[in-house]
């Protein structure tokens, strides 16, 4: 066999393969855009991979049993698509950045063991005022007014030592400050 014979075949298969394209590509990504679910890119890999079927086996293609060889690339690409999907459903489902970056991360048990002995230290390092009117409002869950009541001092008070006091915490724990805005 010579170098032309090999140019001349390889030719001719990509001529029958345009030509194949051009005839049954259409239909063929019509039924693999209903089988895939209105997932074009999917459809056209189908198409491809059909076609590449279609001329890894020439002898399907001019079998004289046929008058056309479409329900034959028909047949192929159905059974393409129901392997893809199966194939899918075998796999765990993906999932995108979009859904990776609204994803609640949760600590685990000593991360929060660890916060909570750095929360504890920095309260105590507060001023007596300001970790009583803390305490009150934001560990044991009073209101203003009834911290204002148990300590014995007006709700503005109160309201002020719990902003300093939050202000305090913020400069003592750098790394937790967006959690106590």
């Amino acid at each position: 066999m010579t170098a032309g014979t090999t140019i001349t075949r390889a030719t001719t298969a990509e001529h029958e393969l345009a030509r194949l394209q051009r005839e049954h590509g259409r239909p063929l990504f019509s039924l693999l855009l209903r089988l895939c679910e209105g997932d074009r890119q999917r459809a056209e890999d189908l198409v491809q991979e059909t076609l590449v079927r279609a001329w890894q086996n020439p002898a399907a293609l001019h079998d004289d049993a046929f008058d056309s060889v479409r329900p034959w690339l028909m047949t192929v690409a159905r059974r393409l698509a129901i392997d893809a999907r199966r194939a899918r459903q075998a796999r765990p489902a993906e999932v995108g950045d979009a859904v990776l970056e609204n994803a609640r991360v949760c600590a685990d048990h000593a991360e929060r063991s660890a916060a909570t002995l750095d929360v504890r230290e920095a309260v105590r390092r507060l001023s007596p005022e300001h970790r009583d009117v803390l305490v009150m409002v934001y560990f044991r869950g009073a209101s203003v007014a009834e911290a204002a009541t148990a300590l014995g001092i007006p709700p503005g008070t109160v309201k002020s030592r719990a902003y300093y006091g939050l202000r305090a915490l913020r400069r003592i724990l750098p790394g937790y400050a967006p959690d106590l805005r």
